[in-house]
């Protein structure tokens, strides 16, 4: 029963996520379950299944499973969520963690040389915010913001996620509190990255120490300057453009490319120990690109990338721009997975099963990756441009068509699907302007400013 289930629900990542894999997994971190109706792996598809669905209730998810079950003629379930509910909470967090790392490695291994910049992976790198319910536990393990009263908030929690330059999928995520400092969760993320990888961020990750450290494990940085290395009231930067420069300026084609000298931090950070932060150099040689934005509708007039690419020569001061506006992408593709997978918003009631939902949505948008770029590869279109809404669409419908068919008309349906996925392809369209203003009036109810409690017993006593 379980094979069938999982041939039939799980056939469009059979190559990236088989069901193999998950035993391999469990097998691993020692669980061990009974063949019923709600095993590991029907749990973990019908998790899947339940975020890539426009409606992610737990009762959408079992109504799933009993009419696949019914039409296979075989045993169904009651239709109350509590088996399926308790089956998901005895399923460990390094499942889903594992999971999500696995298809992330499969998404890479699948990188042609042309998704490539200069021959090298990219990697982006952003942090978000996610809200989840307000009970108890979730309060104490992720507090609310603290401008907030206590009552009439939602927990936070803070996610820092590191995206693939080729393919957009996920390659690793860390899930901290509401106050931790972007900086902190890249510190976190350090071992995702890779000798020979370049890490794209903006400038809340531009920091001395850790393009430093960065840099020692073989990880080159492109990221714009941070606010604090330039002076109050003057336009130059806290640095020493490097005299031997100017005779090697025939070199570089763009004027507004040079070296510039770092001088290590006076202060040392709180999170960094007073031994590491000795053995930091005194200075850092860099290079600094200016780049001066002349579109309407764009409030930043210029932009200065700062990176670890010293060679003018290899790699040229457009393509580092052109690398740069690429890192817009890791916004992108986390609106995406916040709004149009609908993360912004969790469901479960206690952190670890929060942290598990998270996992899932990863999950699933990566498993959208790989189709998105099995139909870029397919229809020579890039994969990174193609719509995340569209491959979803087209997965929940073309899904319910193939279960009964047999594998050679299944995977000619896939093959029609890959196209009409390739065929949403988006194009650039430089210089747009929207103005960021709602026409859609909310309704006229006021903010809650007191627990719903007290709301309760003044209506009660009026």
């Amino acid at each position: 029963m379980i094979q069938q289930f999982t041939s039939g629900i799980g056939l469009p990542f059979q190559k990236l996520l088989k069901s193999e894999i998950i035993e391999d997994i469990l097998q691993e971190i020692g669980v061990k379950y009974k063949s019923r109706i709600y095993s590991p792996i029907v749990i973990v598809w019908s998790f899947l299944s339940q975020v890539l669905d426009t409606d992610h209730s737990c009762q959408n998810a079992v109504s799933r499973i009993i009419a696949y079950l019914a039409s296979e003629g075989l045993e169904t379930p009651s239709e109350n969520t509590s088996a399926y509910c308790q089956a998901r909470k005895k399923l460990p967090e390094k499942l889903f963690k594992k999971l999500l790392e696995i298809s992330a490695k499969g998404n890479e291994k699948k990188v042609d040389k042309k998704h490539l910049w200069h021959g090298r992976c990219v990697k982006s790198i952003d942090g978000s915010t996610v809200s989840m319910p307000d009970s108890l536990k979730n309060q104490e393990a992720y507090p609310q913001h603290g401008s907030q009263k206590k009552g009439c908030g939602f927990p936070l929690a803070k996610i820092g996620v590191l995206f693939s330059y080729a393919t957009g999928s996920v390659v690793g995520t860390v899930i901290d509190i509401f106050k931790t400092h972007d900086i902190k969760l890249a510190r976190k993320l350090t071992d995702y990255l890779d000798a020979g990888d370049i890490l794209l961020g903006d400038r809340a990750f531009c920091s001395y120490i850790d393009i430093y450290l960065w840099k020692k494990k073989g990880v080159d940085s492109v990221m714009r300057l941070h606010q604090g290395r330039l002076q109050k009231g003057k336009k130059r930067p806290k640095y020493t453009v490097i005299p031997p420069f100017k005779k090697k300026k025939k070199t570089r084609k763009c004027p507004h490319d040079c070296l510039i000298l770092w001088e290590k931090p006076k202060r040392k950070p709180k999170d960094i120990s007073r031994e590491d932060f000795d053995s930091l150099p005194k200075d850092l040689v860099l290079r600094e690109v200016h780049c001066y934005i002349c579109i309407p509708g764009f409030r930043t007039k210029e932009v200065i990338v700062v990176t670890t690419l010293i060679d003018a020569v290899e790699y040229p001061s457009s393509d580092i721009l052109d690398l740069y506006d690429s890192r817009w992408q890791a916004e992108v593709n986390l609106r995406n997975i916040k709004t149009t997978l609908g993360m912004d918003i969790l469901s479960c009631q206690t952190p670890e099963m929060v942290r598990k939902e998270i996992y899932v949505y990863l999950l699933a948008y990566n498993l959208l990756r790989s189709i998105m770029y099995d139909a870029g590869d397919t229809f020579d279109h890039k994969p990174i441009r193609l719509s995340l809404q569209a491959t979803r669409q087209h997965l929940n419908n073309f899904s319910i068509k193939w279960i009964e068919k047999t594998i050679r008309k299944a995977k000619k349906i896939y093959q029609i699907m890959l196209l009409k996925v390739a065929d949403s392809y988006e194009k650039r369209r430089v210089g747009r302007v929207e103005p960021r203003v709602r026409k859609r009036r909310p309704k006229a109810y006021p903010l809650m400013q007191e627990p719903r409690a007290v709301l309760r017993a003044k209506m009660k006593s009026a």
